[in-house]
């Protein structure tokens, strides 16, 4: 299994989780679709992260094949 889909799993049952926990908290609606609202934008921004990180490194991997197959052309 690939890192890559390890943490995306983690990070989807965080996100169950914390919103299960402030849906059975005894608070009024407006504060709980507040908190909603806040911890989604926490897991957006830690998934865009992710993601980015996943695409440099892909990146990174593409420009180091690019560049052996240059070097073997070249020989």
């Amino acid at each position: 299994m690939s890192s890559g889909k390890v943490i995306l799993g983690i990070l989807a049952g965080a996100a169950a989780g914390a919103l299960l926990g402030i849906l059975f908290a005894p608070e009024k609606g407006s504060v709980t679709r507040k908190k909603i609202l806040s911890k989604g934008e926490e897991y957006a921004d830690e998934l865009k992260e992710k993601f980015n990180e996943f695409v440099d490194k892909v990146s990174e991997k593409f420009d180091s094949a690019k560049e052996e197959v240059k070097n073997e052309a070249a020989n």
